[in-house]
């Protein structure tokens, strides 16, 4: 081997050396740069999670968003959602029928196919009770509501329907009566469930009647549509309400008591409206405030987004917590915001979360990027 060659291969191992010499400087380096971060994970941690809250804390933009959010659950509170005032079934027909004429029992009709004028004048055929008793069906004025389909407010809007269009009743159980014009011992005209009629008759002959029965079919199902909605509309808000929906049809006794303890149709009805209406409001406001992120302000969508929840969690927390206070000191159990506090505690629970998700993701991929060395 030449000196040349010598010297060459010692050059190259002297190179060799220094690299390897240079990384392991590198190395423990890094090391000991790794080590000072990990010894002080408690302060970098802390450091971090400022930074989040004062990155995602509510500005003076923001508070404005809440105070306004806040005011419109209080107003729909207080004036969109309350619930209404019970009244008896005489004055709640007279309330939404009062521009309606009188009806009266003016039934003369052959078996399922009353005249439209029958139909017209004669009060709903599944509201009967006179003549229960030789059918041994147990109506009253108190439960017939719940033991019979047209009350219904599901199956009501078929059974209830065909029942008028057919002068019939049909029960909670599917058994069909006819409906005809007795007299009381006052010789008073009042509708009489007086023979037993066919369930799938009922529905047959409805159906005969709108498809085959010309212009005057469609007239009289229209009439019996019109008929049907206003009486389940005069039903929902008096004392007795109307049942929930398909209870009935497997036990009217558990439909009547759920209605003495206050669940029936119309307080459901109320308390969707109210959940409905303060989940229109949060969409809105978390709309409009979503219009304001400004990209240069934060490193992404989701921390602005911990804004916006916030804002709706607190403007729920804050109305649903005065209508508590409202409530317990005026004991108006009327204006009870239970659909609105049932949106605020799921509000609570998925807010709490995403909040906690983002700000995990924020602290402890800062962290991870010290100890990258990327920061």
């Amino acid at each position: 081997m030449s000196l040349e060659e010598l010297r060459k291969k010692r050059a190259a191992l002297s190179k060799s050396t220094d690299i390897t010499l240079n990384n392991i400087t590198t190395i423990a380096e890094e090391s000991n740069r790794v080590a000072l971060v990990a010894n002080q994970a408690d302060k970098h941690l802390r450091e971090l999670t400022l930074e989040f809250e004062r990155q995602t804390g509510l500005n003076g933009l923001d508070l404005k968003f809440l105070f306004f959010a806040t005011a419109l659950q209080c107003t729909r509170q207080y004036l969109l959602t309350p619930f209404q005032e019970r009244l008896n079934d005489k004055e709640a027909a007279k309330k939404v029928k009062n521009d309606h004429p009188k009806e009266t029992s003016n039934r003369m009709h052959q078996w399922y196919w009353p005249s439209i004028e029958e139909i017209q004048t004669s009060p709903v055929p599944y509201d009967a009770i006179y003549g229960s008793k030789d059918f041994d069906l147990g109506f009253s004025g108190n439960n017939h509501r719940h033991k019979t389909l047209g009350h219904d407010p599901l199956f009501g809007w078929v059974f209830g329907l065909a029942n008028i269009v057919t002068s019939t009743l049909t029960t909670w159980d599917f058994q069909s009566f006819h409906v005809k014009t007795g007299l009381t011992a006052n010789e008073h005209r009042r509708d009489k469930i007086s023979n037993r009629a066919d369930t799938m008759k009922v529905i047959s002959y409805t159906k005969d009647r709108f498809l085959d029965d010309g212009v005057e079919g469609k007239k009289a199902l229209g009439i019996a549509l019109f008929k049907h909605a206003i009486h389940l509309k005069s039903d929902q808000y008096s004392t007795a309400g109307l049942p929930i929906p398909a209870i009935s049809t497997f036990s009217p006794q558990l439909s009547q008591k759920l209605a003495e303890y206050g669940i029936d149709m119309g307080n459901v009805a109320t308390v969707g409206r109210q959940a409905s209406l303060s989940i229109l409001i949060n969409t809105l406001i978390a709309t409009i405030h979503g219009l304001y992120y400004d990209p240069t302000k934060y490193s992404s969508w989701s921390q602005y987004e911990v804004k916006t929840r916030k804002i709706l969690s607190y403007s729920n927390l804050i109305a649903s917590s005065s209508n508590l206070i409202y409530v317990g000191i005026s004991r108006d159990a009327k204006k009870l915001d239970i659909g609105g506090l049932a949106v605020t505690l799921y509000r609570l629970i998925s807010d709490i979360e995403f909040i906690q998700q983002v700000k995990d993701e924020f602290v402890f991929g800062g962290f991870n990027d010290l100890i990258q060395g990327d920061i």
